[in-house]
């Protein structure tokens, strides 16, 4: 500090005396008792989670008890399995399991973490139809080595879903893919089925940024389709018919798009426990992770468009707390808190 009225005190040339050393050590310890306190305060402030930390679920406890009837409904499909599973061939599990289909106290939150699954994706374009396709489709069995075995441990019986993906646009059994303006993948609950276009997801479609104009690594594309996987997971544990009971029930429009936020969100953190289970072999190294993480706070809804996504900051959350957390049970989205799920 420079001299004058600014700086230190001059010192005394006298000596200090009882007193003077007194006070000294009382004021050296009060000293130290002030810094004590404010490396405190800042070490706490430190502490706090940011827009980015996944979302640390409390301890989940399955409800063995008689759900409510708004919980075990569920809604009886020609093309979907019912709330009861026959398993002779694995003699370990009850021939016969009660599922609970609710989105709240779901059997599926029992299922635990995704093994590790060996499953290299190579050099593959995105911007070339028929690789990305091959990758999809090679992926789409890996995301089978990995659900259905935990999957069907649960009494749940699991049946893969079918592909229709095209260069550059169809019409499903749930409307055209893309849709105009859109780029994105869906799932077709009514069939079990994933429609997608190569080219809108990689180089968009209209006014829509296509995600590989935002991330040129196939692992983001990737991921994406394993959200859409994740929405079959869903369906087959009963989780969509209990939304969508819910989304009917609703009475208000904001009601149900927080139930479609819910859904989606759940949806972005099974794709996250995906990639972390082939992590070691698909690659995705420490620098395409980040790039993960970075890909999904530039997705989610934007202002002028239904809030039925998700927004930027909850999406990377989600996916990060499927990626860190990998439990089926971190990802449920419907009792957590409200501000994780806007």
């Amino acid at each position: 500090m420079p001299p004058g009225p600014w700086g230190p005190p001059p010192r005394k040339k006298s000596g200090m005396g009882v007193v003077g050393i007194l006070g000294a050590v009382f004021g050296s310890m009060a000293a130290l008792f002030v810094l004590l306190v404010i490396a405190a305060a800042m070490l706490k402030g430190s502490s706090r989670p940011d827009t980015t930390t996944p979302v640390a679920i409390p301890t989940y406890t399955y409800n063995t008890g008689t759900p409510s009837p708004s919980e075990s409904w569920s809604q009886t499909r020609s093309s979907e399995p019912t709330a009861t599973a026959t398993r002779s061939a694995e003699p370990e599990t009850p021939a016969r399991a009660t599922l609970n289909t609710s989105t709240r106290n779901n059997t599926l939150y029992r299922a635990g973490a995704l093994p590790r699954v060996s499953c290299p994706a190579g050099g593959a374009s995105i911007f070339s139809h028929s690789q990305l396709k091959a990758l999809i489709l090679k992926t789409g069995r890996c995301m089978d080595r990995a659900w259905g075995p935990i999957i069907q441990r649960q009494g749940i019986r699991f049946t893969p879903p079918s592909y229709s993906i095209v260069a550059t646009r169809g019409r499903g059994a749930c409307g055209d893919y893309p849709s105009p303006g859109s780029m994105v993948p869906y799932y077709c609950p009514r069939n079990n089925t994933i429609y997608a276009s190569t080219s809108a997801m990689a180089r968009g479609n209209g006014n829509a940024r296509g995600y590989g104009e935002i991330i040129s690594w196939h692992g983001g594309i990737i991921s994406m389709l394993a959200h859409e996987y994740g929405h079959h997971v869903q369906n087959i544990s009963g989780v969509m018919d209990s939304w969508w009971k819910q989304t009917v029930d609703s009475s208000s429009r904001s009601g149900k798009l927080a139930l479609s936020r819910k859904l989606e969100l759940q949806a972005t953190c099974f794709g996250g426990m995906w990639m972390r289970s082939v992590a070691a072999s698909y690659p995705v190294n420490t620098a395409n992770r980040a790039r993960l993480f970075w890909f999904y706070g530039q997705v989610g809804d934007y202002p002028g468009y239904p809030r039925d996504h998700g927004n930027r900051v909850n999406n990377n959350r989600w996916f990060r707390q499927g990626w860190e957390r990998n439990q089926a049970f971190q990802c449920n989205t419907w009792m957590a808190a409200s501000s994780t799920t806007s």
